[in-house]
């Protein structure tokens, strides 16, 4: 009887924490979403350069490389034409602000296969936002079979030449394969007696790293509801300030502003 009583008790208790904890997460959504909302409204930059530039103009400082998590979609939310719709906002944004790199990460590496779309929109929303003197781009990625993303107008632009924004397009293999194939080659070196392991070193690897794959990004943002970086590559963020916005679930202008601001405030200690 006693124990009937205890399993009981137990239960409800478990129930009423539940319930109350579901209460508090609903009415937390709801209050984050709306203000996100009110912000996005308040916030907009009607596709205009000028504004977003003032809206960062007191900023004491601005990331040169940005990266960004974005989702997969399915048919109901867009497919891949919503992805490829959200990278030409994130340029457009980027390339207003002064922003020299944008990478952006995809789990699954289906941007890779869309990336003569994927230039296309980028460039037809360039010319909406800036005109006639839209910026230079440029989009690539590791490990592709893809050629480079075509020129952005009639003046071809050769892999060497210098753009104003640089598009990376980066899935969860860019990593994993970077770093085994490194190890393989520096493993295959080392028994052929053309390299010594004690060579191995930070800074070798992050030269590979960076040949291979990506630079390091100043700032990494989440753009979803949870922190979960899903196998973006770490060595990659070591020092990068990543900005996450709680029960947000999809790229907003105002999440990007937030995320410039929150960098601009932050302190890099380097390990101290």
């Amino acid at each position: 009887m006693a124990d009937l009583v205890f399993r009981t008790v137990y239960g409800l208790i478990l129930t009423i924490i539940h319930t109350v904890y579901a209460i508090y997460t609903s009415v937390r959504s709801t209050y984050n979403i709306t203000r996100l909302r009110i912000a996005s409204i308040l916030n907009y930059h009607h596709r205009t350069p000028a504004n977003i530039r003032k809206d960062v103009a007191l900023l004491k400082k601005l990331p040169d490389h940005v990266a960004v998590i974005l989702e997969s979609k399915g048919k109901k939310e867009g497919g891949v034409e919503s992805l490829v719709d959200e990278v030409a906002d994130l340029s457009c944004w980027c390339a207003s602000v002064g922003v020299a790199t944008l990478t952006v990460y995809e789990k699954t590496g289906i941007l890779k296969n869309y990336e003569t779309p994927a230039h296309r929109a980028v460039s037809e929303r360039l010319h909406t936002y800036f005109g006639s003197t839209r910026p230079t781009f440029r989009i690539t990625s590791p490990h592709s079979p893809n050629a480079p993303s075509p020129p952005t107008n009639d003046d071809a632009i050769h892999d060497e030449e210098e753009v104003d924004l640089e598009i990376n397009f980066v899935a969860q293999d860019d990593g994993r394969e970077s770093i085994v194939d490194f190890t393989r080659t520096l493993s295959d070196l080392a028994q052929g007696g053309k390299f010594n392991s004690e060579d191995v070193s930070v800074d070798l690897i992050d030269q590979e790293m960076k040949a291979s794959v990506m630079g390091e990004p100043d700032l990494l943002i989440l753009f979803t509801p949870r922190v979960f970086l899903q196998g973006f590559p770490p060595w990659q963020i070591r020092l990068t300030e990543i900005f996450h916005l709680e029960d947000n679930e999809g790229v907003s202008y105002t999440v990007f502003l937030k995320a410039l601001y929150k960098f601009a405030g932050a302190e890099m200690r380097w390990g101290r």
